[in-house]
């Protein structure tokens, strides 16, 4: 065989070797790379998630049942009240506990909102005494302000999907004879992997539907009460 030829063939198969090569890392490499993207843009999904679902409950504490919308959720953060219980003094404190049951004593015919008003009178006048009172103040004073980073206009979306809405339903149902609100809040993962290898994501889709899973992030359920769990718990 001619040199020339020879030393053209193996510089030949060669750079077919690294290609081949590359192409197998490649292929390796991108499903980790797609599972790594899935998982940072899951976290911040799953606290949206949370949030929500921190929200949901205390809507239900004030309405007797869940918001069926993400508008009346918002409005409820930015305009709703909800009632804070307060605990005044403590039960190790025999002199509070003495102080007390002698109010409650004098004072048997009271109501129990004039009670309390009457523990709160003993209370600024210096009294120790024992006892909760009840004070309506607004949600957004309450919730979440331990986070400076919470924004309530963002919460709703699928992030990373565009601004597409996070898709959630509530319900009333009758469990064992007793009227049950439930309600559920969901981030396909069509959405949260918005500009994503969707040949990928169609896999982890079929993954889910063949575990009898949810094709992506969800906090609740309206088909039976699971104690508003996400399926990422």
């Amino acid at each position: 065989m001619n040199k020339g030829l020879k030393i053209g063939i193996e510089i030949a198969l060669a750079a077919l070797i690294c290609l081949l090569a590359w192409v197998i890392v490649k292929s390796v490499q991108k499903p980790v790379k797609f599972n790594n993207e899935l998982k940072a843009r899951s976290e911040v999904g799953i606290q949206r998630l949370k949030d929500i679902r921190t929200l949901q409950v205390a809507f239900k504490s004030v309405n007797g049942r869940f918001s069926p919308s993400v508008d009346s959720l918002k409005m409820f953060y930015e305009t709703g009240k909800m009632d804070i219980v307060m605990q005044i003094g403590s039960n190790d404190d025999s002199v509070a506990v003495a102080n007390t049951e002698a109010i409650k004593k004098a004072n048997k015919k009271l109501k129990p909102q004039e009670l309390t008003a009457k523990m709160m009178e003993a209370y600024l006048a210096g009294t120790k005494v024992v006892f909760s009172t009840v004070t309506e103040i607004p949600v957004k004073d309450t919730l979440f302000r331990s986070r400076p980073d919470f924004c309530v206009d963002s919460l709703f979306y699928i992030p990373f999907s565009g601004k597409q809405l996070t898709e959630m339903e509530s319900t009333i149902k009758t469990v064992s004879g007793v009227q049950v609100p439930l309600f559920e809040a969901r981030m396909p993962y069509k959405a949260l992997c918005k500009g994503m290898d969707n040949q990928l994501r169609i896999n982890k889709d079929a993954e889910c539907r063949d575990q009898n899973k949810y094709e992506g992030l969800q906090v609740g359920s309206i088909t039976a009460p699971n104690n508003n769990a996400g399926n990422w718990e």
